[in-house]
């Protein structure tokens, strides 16, 4: 049964959490400003589409779900994440197949829309169109004909215009199969292109951050000595990574985390009635000082005060 809903947020737990069902596990605000975003859903029987519109930089962490594709391309010639330390301009689109780890970071405003849809239908239907050879790799880069890109975007544009306005097409089944028919076939055929995949040294990116972040939820007081000799990496490796994915170094986006997680813990109460240092203390922050000088600058991120939270002391 097809159902929609376009949504407006201030709050960055509320978007990371709408956004879950796209795979996205974390999601770590990178500039300062007020927080706003818009996120539109539609889903049809076997297509899932989004529009989304940011304005702060920020970094997202993804698991693309069990048995799906992800589909990724920018919108009204937009700016678009940068998916797995590529960039993707307004002609071009980016997949990641079933179970793919990734970082998406932005770094300003920016407007994309994404497609989810079942690897196994993808591909079964994509044969049944464009021959046995169809295939779509674990993660890559396309560039289709503009023709069938335009038309993807503009079916993809009517859906999204529809459930924003609360349009009775959506609601019609007969319609809605017929545009998600429409939107299949458009799918196919930027698909049907050849494709730039990943290369191993970008995989090897991907594998190191994503054993990256496993870690920092695991074993959050690690040194970086110890977290590079965990996941058997260079110091030196580790931090192009960082850089390329995330824009920073390792350091600084564990400190800008393991604050963000400190100010969600006392907003909303779950680690109890403890200090400040003392939640910080269990997030990773060994050293008073230095959580005091990461959370007085990261804390301009955010313009809704803690609550009864104590002034930190150095």
């Amino acid at each position: 049964m097809p159902g929609s809903r376009a949504s407006v947020f201030g709050e960055v737990e509320d978007f990371e959490a709408a956004l879950s069902v796209h795979g996205t596990a974390g999601l770590l605000i990178a500039g300062r400003g007020q927080f706003r975003a818009r996120l539109t859903q539609v889903g049809l029987d076997r297509l899932r589409l989004a529009a989304v519109e940011e304005a702060l930089p920020r970094i997202a962490f993804i698991t693309v779900p069990a048995g799906m594709v992800l589909v990724s391309f920018p919108i009204d010639g937009g700016p678009s994440p940068v998916w797995a330390g590529s960039e993707i301009g307004s002609g071009e689109m980016i997949t990641f197949g079933p179970g793919q780890r990734l970082h998406a970071r932005t770094v300003g405003p920016c407007h994309w829309g994404a497609i989810q849809l079942p690897d196994q239908q993808l591909v079964g239907y994509g044969r049944a169109l464009s021959g046995s050879g169809f295939l779509v790799p674990p993660a890559a880069r396309w560039q289709p004909q503009p023709a069938a890109m335009r038309t993807l975007r503009d079916l993809h544009r009517a859906a999204i215009r529809m459930a924003e306005a609360r349009a009775r097409a959506l609601t019609d089944l007969q319609a809605a199969r017929g545009l998600e028919q429409q939107l299949l076939e458009a799918l196919i055929e930027c698909l049907s292109e050849e494709a730039e995949r990943e290369t191993a040294a970008g995989r090897r990116h991907r594998d190191i951050l994503a054993g990256f972040e496993d870690l920092l939820a695991a074993q959050p007081f690690l040194r970086m000595p110890e977290v590079c000799a965990a996941l058997g990496v260079s110091e030196r490796l580790l931090g192009e990574a960082c850089k390329k994915h995330w824009g920073m170094g390792p350091s600084s986006y564990r400190r800008l985390l393991g604050v963000q997680q400190v100010h969600r813990a006392l907003r909303s109460g779950t680690e109890g009635t403890g200090s400040v240092l003392e939640v910080a203390r269990r997030h990773g922050f060994a050293s008073p000082g230095r959580f005091a000088t990461g959370y007085q600058a990261c804390m301009a991120n955010y313009h809704q005060p803690l609550c009864g939270a104590p002034q930190i002391q150095a």
